[in-house]
């Protein structure tokens, strides 16, 4: 192996010990992203229960639109793509709606899954 090859050797060692490293902190911030989002669940989850136990909506338009301009700005000031963030929010608000109609559908029928 010739020098050229040495040092052609030696950064794709060094680029692949970073990558391994920055994988690492990707693995982490799932992690944690995973039990944000189960505690948001947890939260979301009582106030489908509050809604089907007081006859409200499963969903909140409002409530809904104001988290959506919140997340905007929040992910603007963080330096993410603020419609990105938006998708997000929309389908996690799309399943918290089903989870709520599925809470309310078994408070009426006292069927539980």
């Amino acid at each position: 192996m010739n020098h050229s090859q040495d040092s052609t050797q030696t950064a794709t060692d060094a680029a692949l010990v970073e990558l391994r490293s920055i994988r690492g902190t990707i693995d982490n911030l799932d992690a944690v992203l995973v039990g944000v989002l189960a505690e948001r669940f947890k939260a979301t989850q009582r106030v489908g229960e509050l809604k089907a136990v007081n006859n409200l909506p499963a969903g909140d338009p409002e409530r809904e639109q104001r988290q959506i301009e919140r997340l905007r700005t929040l992910a603007a000031e963080a330096q993410l793509d603020p419609e990105f963030a938006e998708k997000i929010l929309n389908f996690i608000i799309s399943e918290v709606i089903q989870r709520h109609e599925r809470i309310a559908e078994e408070l009426r029928t006292g069927s539980h899954d």
